[in-house]
């Protein structure tokens, strides 16, 4: 009787060890499982509060480890100029990321949060990182190779800061250069659009020559989760009204708004953030038709769809006007995570209340949930889910700085040189006796860079972050005896009394994001126009332009001796000089079309009304000239 005893204690003892050891061995903890088998193992583990949790992207401000752990939040994201204190440090961004992620460690399930920032002009929010150029610049470059490299500088810049998610690229085609996100597009050309999605695998990794077409890719810890937006249409609006509505058929909108789309999911991209726009009166980010039955059933798309900043709210008119509609509208269209960005308890209660009563099926939640487990799996963030200090280093390096000084030079449109060719004012002189700076941009780090950089509409001054002006630039560039004098307006007789060699006026737009860039007139900040006036009235001059996009300059062209378009080049203003002065020739092309006067938009390249003041394309050439 007691071996019988001994025997039943041992068995039962083998089944104890055998499941204790079941327990901990998690098929969705271990790499070396199939992608779908994690998938489906987490997911028949979670509950409906932990998978509504993933849905859900807070704003850092309303965040913390508790909020993390409690309510299962899946994603945290900094808005334009939400930052850890002022002028953090990459260690300050790390020990705040990874605060938030202890707390969705200590989760029953411990699955990992993503966090999301706007980084697209490099890791634009953060103190002494590398701002590359935007978009238009670089569409101006058609140079996808140094676009992809950025991606990949950027990315590590990123990864600096403990951050694993960019909110770009914007791959929009815009249509009409009053919107205010015009210097988001590279181009109004959806060929070159789609030539610089090249950035997606900068920003990702390149994707593995067997993997199925649609599936997001992230290669490890240098690289971050980049996001295509905004879908779809949101370069077309009427006037180019922000967040409007896009009025174009379904071909028009296919064919011109929809092609970087494939190129991006080809590449790998992990998310798509959908538009505020709408097209045809509906918004996107309430189309079913769009969102699920195209993007992720025709052309297969297996990352996760992101709304917009409170994107979800503005299905409605106003805003927020019936927020239990706008969720479940959103949810049923296809949208998987959302940008709440600040009352997320409102959202997690109405998501969960319309799952309870069925108006949200329950394989909708979860297709979203599956599809944000999918990014976080395939980029590694359950193995590495905290941030270390082994990348910091790579903020504001030396080497990205001279990467973006690179692309300043090769975006630069040189749209003037000289009355005749035979008498080209570039490249200028490095040993004249004396020479005049002007221009309320010359001396502005701030305006340099534009929007979305250290603050969401931009900042003016030279204490913003580090870089260096176009002025200093000029000053480091001229031989040790030319004087170089700085006078931001000055008029027409001090300059004519001076004795000037030649001048170069640096004026343009003061910075702006989004909605509030959105202008009808495109003019120059004042006083920019009479400062061309004066200037250029005066003494031979090439005149720098710093804008997001073509602004009003017909007027001033006869003055102008040399004219030059710079976009928005950011904290390398050595990338200008290095033209203006020969060390490199110019070589950008326009990516839009630059209009005679407002009332001919929208105007772009293959219209029945094309008659620009310098069409689409066009850029006059220069040689290095090493020896002046």
């Amino acid at each position: 009787m007691a071996k019988v005893s001994i025997f039943v204690v041992g068995l039962m003892l083998l089944h104890c060890w055998v499941a204790t050891n079941e327990a901990r061995y998690l098929k969705y903890k271990d790499p070396k499982q199939a992608l779908n088998v994690r998938i489906k193992d987490l997911m028949e583990r979670m509950t409906l509060e932990e998978k509504i949790g993933q849905m859900t992207q807070i704003e850092r401000k309303v965040a913390s480890a508790e909020i993390m752990k409690n309510y299962y939040i899946g994603s945290v994201l900094s808005g334009g100029g939400s930052v850890p204190k002022p002028q953090a440090s990459a260690e300050d961004w790390i020990n705040m990321v990874n605060d938030f992620q202890k707390g969705s460690l200590s989760t029953r399930l411990g699955i990992p949060m993503i966090y999301g920032i706007d980084a697209i002009h490099g890791n634009n929010n953060v103190y002494n990182a590398t701002i590359f150029p935007h978009n238009v610049g670089l569409g101006a470059t058609r140079d996808p190779k140094l676009v992809r490299r950025i991606g990949s500088a950027t990315a590590l810049e990123i990864r600096a800061t403990g951050i694993q998610y960019a909110f770009a690229p914007c791959i929009a085609v815009c249509r009409d250069p009053r919107w205010g996100r015009c210097y988001e597009s590279y181009s109004e050309d959806h060929k070159v659009v789609q030539a610089m999605t090249e950035i997606i695998p900068g920003l990702q990794g390149e994707i593995p020559t067997n993997s199925p077409k649609g599936v997001p890719f992230v290669a490890g810890k240098g690289k971050v989760i980049a996001s295509a937006k905004h879908y779809v249409g949101d370069g077309g609006t009427i006037k180019g009204i922000d967040e409007n509505n896009t009025v174009i058929s379904r071909h028009g909108l296919f064919s011109i708004h929809m092609p970087a789309y494939y190129n991006a999911i080809i590449k790998g991209v992990s998310t798509v953030m959908i538009s505020y726009s709408s097209w045809n009166g509906e918004k996107m980010h309430a189309n079913r038709n769009l969102i699920t039955n195209f993007l992720k059933n025709s052309l297969r798309f297996r990352g996760f769809v992101i709304s917009d900043w409170e994107g979800i709210d503005r299905i409605t008119s106003p805003p927020h006007a019936n927020y239990t509609y706008s969720i479940y509208a959103a949810i049923n269209a296809g949208i998987d995570m959302v940008m709440v960005p600040f009352n997320y308890t409102e959202f997690i209660d109405g998501l969960t209340s319309l799952v309870k009563s069925n108006d949200i099926p329950m394989s909708r939640i979860d297709d979203a949930v599956s599809r944000i487990l999918r990014v976080k799996f395939v980029m590694g963030l359950f193995e590495n889910p905290l941030a270390d200090h082994s990348l910091v280093h790579y903020l504001g390096s030396k080497k990205h700085r001279n990467l973006a000084q690179e692309a300043v030079r090769k975006s630069l449109v040189l749209l003037k040189n000289g009355e005749n060719p035979n008498q080209p004012l570039l490249p200028l002189s490095k040993r004249a006796s004396k020479i005049l700076v002007a221009g309320s941009h010359a001396d502005n780090l701030g305006y340099q860079c534009g929007g979305w950089t250290i603050e969401w509409q931009g900042v003016t001054g030279n204490n913003v972050t580090k870089g260096t002006t176009i002025l200093s630039a000029i000053k480091n560039t001229v031989h040790n005896d030319t004087e170089v004098v700085y006078k931001e307006n000055p008029s027409l007789d001090y300059v004519r009394s001076n004795n000037f060699s030649y001048a170069i006026v640096v004026v343009g737009e003061k910075p702006y994001a989004e909605t509030k860039g959105d202008s009808l007139n495109l003019t120059i900040s004042t006083p920019g126009p009479e400062t061309i006036k004066n200037v250029c009235g005066g003494v031979k001059c090439v005149t720098v332009i710093i804008s997001g996009r073509p602004v009003v300059i017909q007027p001033y062209v006869d003055k102008i001796e040399a004219l030059v378009a710079a976009w928005l080049p950011g904290t390398e203003g050595s990338g200008v000089t290095d033209v203006l002065f020969g060390d490199y020739g110019f070589r950008g092309k326009l990516p839009r079309t630059w209009f005679k006067t407002v009332d001919q938009l929208p105007m772009n390249v293959g219209d029945s009304h094309y008659d620009p003041l310098f069409p689409f394309g066009f850029g006059l050439k220069t040689k290095p000239h090493k020896t002046n």
